[in-house]
């Protein structure tokens, strides 16, 4: 989810000037989106394959994970130290990185040296040697971050709101998996999570640079040629929100507690999403100028911070936020919360809306930099299904947001009631549901 999180804070951090988006589709059918700019000889591309860590095997939780961090570890020829060492010849970038919404891999590449940076993606596609040596470096630092999450006490709060968010579906676990699963993942468990996600009919593109639109049919012929046409997979199905109303206290010896809290969220085609982005920045995302920061730091110190933003997944959706607090403020700033996420349902004054509006469209420009971010946002469009004029549009719906829209979507989504909060620390004055209900049935008189 915090992936898709980010993606979503990306997309609205776009420039208000016209882009113009070119429709390519390659000789063998290929299809993706361009921005071309000829301005300095370099291009980025951005490969997104749907579903993600979402398509992991049963049991192998932390495959794809795994599999996708060793991508880079030596293709074909080379081993993991030749491979590093050819792409830095050739002046090239190329990343992957995985969630459960997408597996992404972007290359930056010189146009002198385009063809053969390119040449080393495909091979890291169709024919990664997955070395012994290199999976068991990657699996050691995958499990060092295991271990260091589970002394986090953000991260603790993290998973265990996800948990009862999402259940069994794969949002409510790490895509890194466990200590247990990730030690018994072998060579063909990586070879078969390749399979499930690594497929044409998987990939959406971007691209961004000193290229022209026939250039980069032959190029993404040429990268993803040898995959695939279908996964092995089906893509996932969409989760089931979960979460309950209460409180989830997660025992932590320390001076301050993590709070985290979640409710519904709308996914991005929602014609109130709009109205729901606006009504966040006013409530607990706009920063210092926001209400809950105002009324729970400002007006009476509880935290150094608190922000809330739409989770905006593929597969499902939340509004959540989270701050951090002495123990024995914890209590008092968790009322204030339940106290802010409600009275959104009374309205905005003029000046929140505009403000809000204000800032949600002049900041566009300020994220919308180089080819690498441009080509990322255009693969992400496609991912999560905006259309291609969405850049050019977008501010102006945001400028249609009325006091109304912001009303009617915190009446239907922003319900104190509805709030589900998780609180990892030694809190004074809050109680745990659970605890909670047994203290309760142990107190009750006993009939015969």
């Amino acid at each position: 989810m915090r992936a898709a999180y980010a993606l979503i804070l990306t997309l609205l951090a776009l420039p208000a000037q016209a882009i113009e988006i070119q429709n390519v589709t390659s000789p063998a059918g290929i299809k993706a989106w361009l921005v071309e700019d000829h301005s300095i000889p370099f291009t980025a591309i951005s490969l997104d394959f749907r579903g993600g860590a979402s398509l992991e095997a049963p049991g192998k939780r932390g495959a794809i994970n795994l599999m996708t961090a060793t991508l880079e570890e030596g293709a074909g020829p080379m081993d993991s130290t030749a491979f590093a060492q050819e792409l830095e010849a050739l002046g090239a970038r190329l990343n992957f990185d995985v969630s459960d919404d997408e597996l992404s891999i972007n290359l930056s590449a010189l146009t002198e040296h385009r063809d053969e940076s390119a040449e080393l993606l495909r091979l890291a596609l169709t024919q990664p040697r997955f070395d012994a040596d290199a999976v068991e470096r990657v699996r050691a630092q995958v499990q060092a971050i295991i271990r260091s999450e589970a002394t986090e006490p953000q991260s603790i709060a993290a998973k265990e709101m996800a948990h009862q968010a999402w259940g069994d579906h794969p949002y409510g676990s790490s895509v890194n998996g466990t200590q247990k699963s990730l030690a018994a993942l072998t060579q063909q468990d990586l070879i078969a999570a390749k399979n499930r996600v690594l497929a044409r009919d998987r990939v959406v593109v971007g691209a961004a640079g000193d290229i022209t639109p026939e250039e980069l049919g032959v190029l993404l012929d040429t990268i993803l040629g040898g995959l695939p046409e279908t996964g092995t997979a089906p893509l996932p199905e969409p989760a089931s929100l979960q979460l309950t109303p209460g409180v989830t206290v997660v025992d932590w010896d320390s001076p301050q507690t993590i709070v985290t809290f979640s409710g519904p969220g709308l996914p991005i085609d929602d014609p109130d999403y709009f109205a729901a982005t606006v009504a966040n920045h006013i409530m607990g995302g706009g920063g210092f100028s926001s209400r809950m920061m105002d009324e729970i730091r400002e007006k009476r110190g509880l935290t150094y911070g608190i922000g809330t933003g739409l989770a905006t997944g593929i597969y499902g959706q939340t509004w959540a936020g989270g701050m951090a607090s002495a123990n024995e403020k914890v209590a008092e700033g968790v009322d204030l919360i339940r106290q802010e996420w409600g009275r959104m349902a009374e309205g905005v004054t003029d000046k929140e809306l505009t403000d809000a509006k204000t800032y949600l469209t002049g900041e566009y420009a300020l994220r919308f930099d180089g080819n690498g971010k441009i080509a990322g946002i255009l693969a992400g469009m496609q991912l999560i299904g905006l259309p291609i004029d969405y850049v050019n549009t977008r501010n102006g719906m945001v400028e249609a947001v009325t006091k109304e829209d912001v009303q009617r979507v915190a009446e239907r989504l922003l319900k104190s009631d509805d709030l589900r909060f998780v609180l990892v620390g030694r809190p004074v004055g809050v109680t745990d549901d659970a605890a909670a209900a047994e203290a309760s049935a142990e107190s009750a008189p006993q009939t015969n």
